[in-house]
């Protein structure tokens, strides 16, 4: 076993831990309910939070392609932070007010709720491919980190413009 393999291995279990614990203390979150009013309204802010992280991921793929390692170090590591601060408003958002509702009909509604199931469905299933992607950088096993990279970023990618988009389609509701 070479040195970098033994390196990213230690941090094998946290990765399986993050990806489980995170999805099942969101869900549970999502039964606590705070009788607080938040000062400012939520959904549009961390949908644009969602806008920009996509922006990031695309601007990290064009810095790697174009040889720019440190950038896309620096953008994938703010791609990582934009990740924690949405799902830490959107999990306070959901801790504070009632869910909303979709209004819309026919081929818009069955559209609506393939984005969502799917957005969500993929939200939980990245957890631990950014993980991984993240500490075979971080252990510079570039091979390996390229070779999960190319999952990684359009499930990422995906999740972020998904995300987008139900904010759109549901905000005519709110």
């Amino acid at each position: 076993m070479n040195n970098v393999s033994a390196e990213s291995k230690k941090y094998n279990k946290w990765i399986v831990v993050l990806s489980i614990v995170i999805p099942i203390v969101v869900a549970a979150l999502f039964g606590v309910r705070l009788d607080v009013e938040l000062p400012v309204f939520l959904p549009p802010i961390y949908a644009t939070i969602n806008a920009i992280t996509a922006l990031v991921l695309v601007l990290a793929f064009i810095s790697i392609i174009n040889g720019k390692r440190k950038m896309h170090e620096r953008l994938m590591k703010f791609a990582i932070i934009l990740s924690v601060v949405f799902l830490l408003m959107y999990v306070a958002y959901h801790m504070t007010s009632d869910s909303t509702k979709y209004g819309g009909e026919g081929f818009m509604r069955y559209f609506y709720f393939t984005v969502l199931v799917s957005h969500i469905l993929m939200s939980i299933i990245i957890i631990p491919f950014v993980l991984i992607t993240y500490v075979r950088a971080i252990t510079n096993d570039f091979e390996r980190h390229k070779k999960i990279a190319r999952y990684t970023f359009p499930l990422w990618l995906f999740v972020a413009i998904s995300g987008v988009v139900v904010y759109i389609m549901i905000s005519p509701y709110y």
